[in-house]
């Protein structure tokens, strides 16, 4: 797949384009991009088109912690076929530029779109003033196809980033696979930690996020983890881990089941489960131990049936 970031500078041709900001790759997006990418067939170039800063990070001027970072669209937008993944630059001029001006001048001349495919509720341009009608009104005046896709609904209510990211945030792991139509994940390269579970025999693999992912609460999780292509069933933690001046900052760590590898400076990609208890002091090493064996016993007991460690 071919990657364009921050830039204008490309001029692209014969395609079929999905639309929108894309920050959770979720079952709604994805009819969009499987749309696009069934167009192949036409002879047409999949094209999934983002924006490099979500919107809302400049809008609101803070930080938006995201559901996938870059890197972690790029892989997905590969997976599910995309031919190109172009994520444009989002400034104060793109902001500003009139619906008609973004037709025209991306649409048309950047990307070259013959079919144009978007959600609904999509809008673009100046304060968002640009909804899909207008766009089917352009796209009859410029020579494009519009495909506009209703919300998916689950639970009877609309799968969304933002309902996506609520749910992250109080926890509610499976939910969220659900409306990401496959398991939400934390990915980095492992790095040395305190040495404490080498000590009680239980070593960990632990990484730092990217400081704009968006993590679930502190605690212990029923995980399966990614390395060199194969899965295995491990027991993950996030929480506060101390850093360089003595900062906190949330890490992730993980014991991954029958696993005797060395890990240091190799990626990472965990994928989450389920919830399985919160954080807890303890007053021992002995007690901390104990609840760890605990933790090993339910996430096993959670992925009973699967014969081996690895799939």
């Amino acid at each position: 797949m071919e990657y364009i970031w921050n830039t204008t500078d490309f001029k692209l041709s014969n395609t079929a384009v999905s639309l929108g900001k894309f920050d959770g790759f979720h079952i709604g997006h994805r009819l969009l991009i499987d749309y696009v990418t069934s167009l192949k067939r036409n002879g047409l170039t999949a094209v999934t088109f983002t924006f490099f800063v979500h919107p809302k990070n400049l809008i609101k001027e803070q930080s938006i912690e995201l559901i996938y970072t870059e890197e972690e669209k790029c892989l997905r937008a590969s997976r599910l076929g995309t031919d190109i993944l172009v994520s444009y630059p989002f400034h104060t001029e793109i902001m500003n530029m009139e619906p008609e001006d973004f037709a025209k001048e991306v649409i048309v001349k950047k990307l070259d779109a013959k079919v144009v495919v978007v959600g609904k509720d999509f809008c673009f341009g100046k304060k968002r003033s640009g909804n899909v009608s207008m766009l089917k009104a352009f796209g009859e005046k410029y020579g494009f196809e519009v495909v506009a896709f209703e919300k998916v609904l689950m639970d009877g209510e609309e799968v969304s980033s933002t309902r996506i990211r609520k749910n992250i945030l109080n926890g509610n792991i499976e939910l969220v696979n659900k409306m990401l139509g496959e398991n939400y994940s934390v990915s980095g390269e492992v790095i040395y930690g305190n040495q404490l579970g080498r000590t009680m025999g239980i070593p960990t693999a632990n990484f730092l996020p990217a400081q704009d992912k968006l993590l679930p609460p502190n605690g212990v999780y029923a995980t399966k983890v990614r390395v060199d292509d194969e899965e295995y069933r491990a027991v993950t933690n996030v929480g506060n881990k101390p850093t360089v001046g003595e900062k906190n900052c949330k890490g992730v760590e993980t014991y991954i089941f029958d696993f005797t590898q060395n890990l240091y400076g190799k990626n990472i990609s965990v994928d989450f489960y389920t919830f399985v208890r919160g954080e807890k002091k303890f007053d021992s090493i002995e007690a901390l131990k104990d609840q760890i064996e605990l933790d090993c016993n339910f996430v096993k007991e959670y992925f009973k049936g699967e014969t081996n460690s690895s799939v």
